[in-house]
Order: structure tokens, then sequence, then C-alpha cells
């Protein structure tokens, strides 16, 4: 009897230990491989996620693939092109001119480009910045069936194929890829340098972003490089470049979630623009009549969990990304993805809350 009594205590403490097992919780990267699991099929294109507090990486990893057809695996230094990621840099590189008294936000237009469509004239470089200029779309006047690509240039000269604005400048809030073309060729005339040059020399550099780059087909190289991919019948199929890819200025920067940590870093200590520019190209703009819109310069703006905070989406063919800043918080998530699938917004504030209450 002593002996059944000995084996079913011992059933019944083996059966509890089980059932703690089952019932403990996923630890951080476990729940955030739950979260980004669609990432981390075989064969397929991937993702790299990172989080920051204050200046220090507290995760980082990566998932799936960079190249489906050479079978090499997504790291943590990977480049993926950031598409409107790209915008926070191009807005930088406007605001460190004015920094140097080399040009206005209330500058208009045509004081860049004398021969700009008179229906412009009241553009000005701020209404560029927080996409309240009413520009027409430049990819608009590009067919799907063209073949060659179309640079920041050739965004200025389509526009004299409108006839018109949206609406007048400052009046209406419109996101703009046409704005941001010409912000890049405001930042050539106005430093004399190429805008790949001149983000590279003035920001890359100085925030230790060290393989970042503004990848232009022949003059340079992107190393680590993730391509894009789209899921087409059943299969993913590499959709990499399209017509529009070679815009720098709204889009044409690669990079990796360590370089974009230490860009992050640069701007929690102000190491580019004074702290009150900063904090106004982390806010709300503000129209013409002063209601005020949910973007600053180079960020969209939001409020999640009470807090109205800067963060950006960059979505092209092939590329799906997302990066949460939370400045009064000092917290960054960034996810990168070389698809075109999923949902990183959702997915990133997801991330966010495992970290927020233990903050």
């Amino acid at each position: 009897m002593k002996t059944n009594v000995f084996f079913f205590t011992i059933i019944l403490f083996t059966l509890f230990l089980g059932a703690c097992g089952t019932t403990q919780p996923m630890s951080t990267e476990q729940s955030i491989d739950l979260i980004l699991s669609d990432y981390a099929l075989p064969n397929g294109p991937g993702a790299s996620v990172l989080v920051m507090d204050r200046d220090s990486v507290i995760f980082k990893k990566s998932y799936g693939l960079a190249s489906v057809k050479e079978q090499i695996p997504v790291t943590t230094s990977t480049n993926f092109r950031l598409a409107s990621v790209t915008k926070q840099f191009t807005a930088m590189s406007v605001l460190l001119l004015k920094e140097q008294g080399k040009l206005s936000l209330d500058d208009k237009i045509l004081k860049f480009f004398p021969d700009f469509p008179l229906y412009g004239k009241d553009i000005t470089v701020r209404n560029l910045l927080n996409h309240t200029s009413g520009l027409i779309d430049y990819e608009d006047f590009v067919p799907d069936t063209q073949t060659y690509q179309v640079l920041d240039a050739d965004c200025l000269r389509l526009m004299f194929n409108a006839e018109s604005l949206y609406f007048p400048a400052g009046t209406q809030y419109r996101y703009s890829n046409t704005g941001y073309a010409l912000l890049a060729l405001i930042v050539e005339q106005i430093s004399g340098n190429h805008y790949a040059e001149f983000v590279n020399e003035n920001i890359f550099v100085k925030a230790g972003m060290t393989t970042t780059v503004a990848f232009e087909h022949g003059s340079s190289t992107v190393v680590n490089r993730a391509y894009g991919y789209s899921f087409i019948g059943s299969m993913w199929t590499e959709t990499d470049q399209s017509n529009t890819s070679a815009v720098l200025g709204d889009g044409g920067i690669y990079s990796n979630v360590e370089d974009m940590s230490r860009w992050i870093t640069s701007l929690w200590h102000f190491n580019f623009i004074p702290e009150l520019q900063q904090q106004q190209a982390w806010s709300d703009g503000v129209l013409n009549d002063g209601t005020p819109i949910p973007y600053g310069m180079g960020w969209h703006t939001e409020t999640y969990r009470g807090i109205n905070h800067p963060h950006h989406a960059g979505s092209t063919r092939g590329f799906r990304n997302h990066l949460l800043l939370f400045p009064q918080r000092k917290m960054m998530i960034i996810i990168l993805t070389n698809r075109n699938q999923g949902t990183p917004i959702t997915e990133a504030k997801k991330i966010a809350d495992l970290f927020w209450e233990s903050r």
C-alpha cells in the first residue's frame, strides 16, 4: 500500500510540474518571435528588428532571407531600402542648411527654381517639408510601362506637365513624394554637393552609420544588401526595383537596424540641430489657419498610449518598414523587411507594448 501511495505521489508531482511548465509566460524573445513569425518561414524574405532604450540596444534579431536566390540570411547588419523612412534624412539635410543660415523655411521654391510653373509661386520650403505644398504626385506622370528609372531632377521636370496644385499651398495636408524629391534638389543647389555626398558627409559619417548609403546604380554599392520580393502566384518573386526606385530624396537610402540605432542616438543628443528645432521636426505641423496636421518635418506624428510621438513608414516595391520613436521615453522600435506583405507598424506597436510597462 505504501508503495502505491509513493508512486501515486510521484505521478501527481510530475503532472504538477508539467502543468506549471505549460503556464509559464513566454520570454520577450519568444513573444517577438511570435509577432514576427511570418518572416521566419523557410525560403522566404525576412525582417530585422531592433529595440533601443535611451542609448542602449536592448533587443535585436533577424529572420528569413536577404536573398532568396542565394539563400543569404538576414542579419542585423543587412541593408534594406528604407523607402520613405528616407524622408527624415532629407529633412535633416534641409534643417542643417537652415542652421547654417543658407536657407529659410519660408523661402519660396521660385528662389531655387525660377522657371517653376507659376501655379507653385506660393510654395515654401516648409510646405515641402510638411506635405502642405499641394504638388501633384510625380508618379502620376510615370506610366507603368516606362522601362527607365526616374531621377530627382526628372521629378522637377514632370511638374511642368501639371497645370495646377491639388490645393493652394498651406491650406491642406496631402502626403507628397514630389516635395521630397524637390527638397533633395534644393540641398544640392544650396550645398554645391550631390545629395548622396551631402547626406553621407553631413549625416552618415557623423552618426557612425558606416554602411548606410543613398544608392545610385553605377555610382555606389549596397553592402550586405537585402533584395525586395513580392508574393506572386505561389512563390516569392524578386521585385527589387521599379521605375521610381532611383529617386533619392523621397526614398532612396539603404540602411540597417544597427546603423539606424546610431542615427537615433545622435538625435537623442541633438548632435545635428538644436533641441528646439528637433522637437519642432517631431511635432505636428500647422496649416496657414493654424489647424494642426499629423506631420512634422520628415516625421509622421500620432498619439499612442496617450503620448504624441513621431514615427514613419517606408513602403515601396518589395520593402515594408516602420520606425516608432518615443522621444519622451527615449525608446525606439524599428522593423525593416524585404517583402510586399505584412504590417510593420502593427508589429512594431505590439513589440513596443512588451517593453512599455517594464520601463
